[in-house]
């Protein structure tokens, strides 16, 4: 009894060890197996893989020695026998790689300033991919005889392709607290019972997925988008590779993306990447770069422009056809941008805009690069209600420091990006990203009714993109998915007598104004005000953004900040600052919400923003296979989905692979017999 004891005291010391500080993530012991354990793959999809033989010089883990250099990787198909990889995947046996790294085992170790070394040998196999379906075994014996074995499966899909195009809508952090949240402001109810509903409501199938990481159970975008896009999960921040120890943010094990594979297979087939972020954000990175550090910008917009070639050396595809977004900082030439990306688009044969005009004028027989301003496009309720937000910006996108105006929104940006993918992919097909970036970016400043207005006006995107496809007889062939990379903790819990707060001068006082069950009374939004606005039928947005009755609404985790449940008419939120700029170190920020009473953190003091949460975010489907989208899954189903949809699974090899074209790499191991 007394051994289990000492036993089960070890096992959760070790966890606790891992919990907060990874050696590396998806490596348990000191052998680590790139791709991991428990990895999903579709058939065909080139991938790289990394092996590392650790030997921690200092820590809990020190041990005497270098690390093995003649540790062996076998791979076997369940039931066949071991083959070294080379021969498996029929390639040369890679050179040994050495390298060192630190980390801190815990925040102990980190107060301290004392990390842990720890010496590594390695190799990579580069580009080679798995066709027959079934389940593998991949082994890495070091050190004589320890072993670290990643169990692999290569799913067994139809090949058959059922859409001709697919359409994946993300919004950026949404959850179904939040659509239930702005229904509510946008949709007139009588009685309990709304008159009308959101264009999300009429999808005929409704999922959801699970976002967690590989190594945390809180993702980021640059994870998550991976999850989506590659059917792989990996670390926070990076964009389709797993992450290795090494100090090359591009040297770290790779795997194909669903554009990449997309353009491979049906090389006269067309993507498309919109989004209200600056453009090397990391939900549209993800679909054309492959690094650990999703804030390499320049490699991202490279990787829009070479199409991958040059910059990761992977599959050759030549590029998407529409990229639009913002983030000109990162196309124009600075200390910090080696090139001036614009010139080098349009040598490529991309038309150019840089506002809604120019957007809506261009050919659409030609590829669309779209810049509309820098940092992040300014949000539907600055660009429709509150307009003088947009003056004295100086973020005019070609450097000229004017105001960037003009700009198009989500629905302008989608729709055009249609035109084009269409004119110039009726006959192989498309596929279009299209994101609503600051329903995250503004539930991360706390600015709900940003947030709230960003999701309605994807809502408003959704409506009139089915509206597009029908009329361009699309509806039938397309896969339309709307669903979110992962969620924030938000939600409502009542209203709040705005002018009753206002008039009270003590924060107790002011806490009286919130209003919950019975006197939560009924929404205000849909009722006309000095801010209203006329739209078109259909379309639905808050006739007013500032009624008495506000929403009782909030996150589960947030920095020190002011709350006064108000629209923030002037601008969008910044909930904390550092005192005298100060950063790691952060304040409720007063001028915020003068009129509202302080709330105490949750978060620890070096965060200025909330921050993401685990829960599980909706996933509504229509048009061909719209079935493989119920119920609960991973969030890699997602990916699967599509693939299964397009048909990219590949289960033979194509004459003339290099690396994966031999019987291994196919899949067909021989038995023991030889068989």
């Amino acid at each position: 009894m007394r051994n289990r004891l000492i036993s089960v005291l070890s096992c959760l010391a070790a966890c606790a060890a891992g919990q907060t500080f990874q050696r590396l993530g998806g490596c348990p012991d000191l052998g680590c197996v790139f791709p991991p354990d428990q990895v999903d793959f579709l058939a065909g999809q080139y991938f790289d893989i990394r092996l590392e033989v650790h030997s921690p010089v200092n820590g809990s883990e020190a041990r005497v020695g270098e690390p093995d250099p003649n540790f062996t990787f076998t791979i076997t198909k369940k039931g066949g026998s071991p083959i070294a990889a080379a021969d498996f995947f029929q390639v040369d046996e890679p050179k040994l790689e050495r390298w060192n790294f630190t980390w801190y085992e815990d925040l102990f170790a980190k107060d301290l300033e004392k990390p842990s070394l720890v010496n590594v040998t390695a190799k990579a196999y580069r580009r080679v991919a798995l066709y027959e379906p079934g389940e593998y075994e991949a082994t890495l014996t070091y050190y004589g005889s320890q072993k670290t074995v990643a169990n692999w499966l290569v799913r067994d899909l139809p090949t058959k392709r059922r859409a001709k195009n697919v359409l994946l809508f993300i919004g950026d952090g949404m959850t179904t607290n939040m659509i239930t949240a702005a229904r509510l402001m946008a949709h007139r109810s009588i009685n309990g019972k709304y008159m009308t509903k959101m264009a999300l409501d009429k999808f005929p199938v409704l999922g959801h997925q699970m976002t967690h990481s590989m190594d945390s159970f809180i993702t980021d975008s640059a994870n998550s988008a991976t999850a989506l896009y590659t059917g792989h999960k990996t670390t926070v921040n990076a964009l389709n590779v797993y992450v290795d120890s090494s100090k090359d943010p591009f040297d770290d094990p790779k795997f194909e993306i669903i554009t990449e594979i997309f353009r491979r297979r049906f090389p006269l087939s067309g993507v498309g990447i919109v989004t209200t972020a600056f453009l090397a954000d990391a939900t549209p990175a993800g679909l054309t770069a492959h690094t650990s550090k999703r804030s390499k910008f320049d490699h991202v917009i490279d990787a829009f422009y070479e199409g991958g070639v040059s910059t990761h050396n992977w599959t050759g595809w030549d590029g998407p056809d529409v990229v639009l977004g913002t983030g000109a900082e990162n196309f124009l030439k600075t200390k910090d941008a080696p090139h001036d990306y614009y010139p080098l688009f349009t040598e490529k044969g991309y038309s150019l805009a840089w506002n809604n005009t120019a957007m809506q004028n261009a050919p659409t027989d030609e590829k669309l690069l779209g810049v509309f301003q820098t940092d992040n496009l300014a949000v539907w309720l600055d660009r429709n209600v509150y307009k003088d937000n947009l003056l004295n910006q100086s973020n005019y996108p070609d450097g000229s420091a004017r105001d960037a105006v003009d700009l198009p929104g989500l629905k302008e940006m989608t729709l055009k990006a249609i035109d084009v993918l269409q004119e110039r992919h009726d006959d192989e097909g498309w596929f279009l990203m299209s994101e609503a970036a600051s329903i995250d970016k503004q539930m991360h400043s706390l600015d709900y009714d940003r947030a709230l207005g960003e999701l309605l006006e994807l809502d408003d995107t959704v409506r009139a993109t089915i509206e597009k496809l029908e009329s361009l007889g699309q509806l039938e062939d397309t896969l339309i998915l709307v669903t979110a990379d992962h969620g924030h903790g938000f939600d409502v819990t009542g209203s709040v007598d705005t002018k009753y707060l206002n008039a009270q001068h003590d924060d107790r006082e002011k806490r009286r104004a919130v209003g919950y069950y019975r006197e939560s009374g009924l929404s205000q939004y849909t009722v006309g005000g000095p801010n209203s606005l006329q739209y078109s039928d259909g379309v639905h947005f808050p006739a007013r953004w500032d009624p008495r009755y506000a929403l009782h609404s909030g996150v589960g985790a947030f920095p020190d900040h002011r709350e006064n449940y108000q629209v923030h008419s002037d601008g969008p939120r910044s909930p904390a600052a550092g005192i005298n700029g100060q950063k790691n170190d952060y304040y409720a920020n007063y001028k915020d919400a003068v009129t509202g009473f302080l709330v105490n953190g949750t978060l620890p003091v070096d965060a200025s923003q909330g921050v993401h949460s685990l829960t599980d975010v909706p996933v509504f489907a229509q048009g061909p296979c719209q079935e493989l989208f119920g119920g609960v899954y991973n969030s890699i189903d997602i990916f699967f989905g599509m693939a299964e949809c397009l048909g990219l699974s590949e289960t033979k090899a194509p004459s003339g692979a290099s690396g994966s074209s031999g019987a291994c790499a196919a899949g067909q191991v021989k038995d023991k017999d030889g068989q």
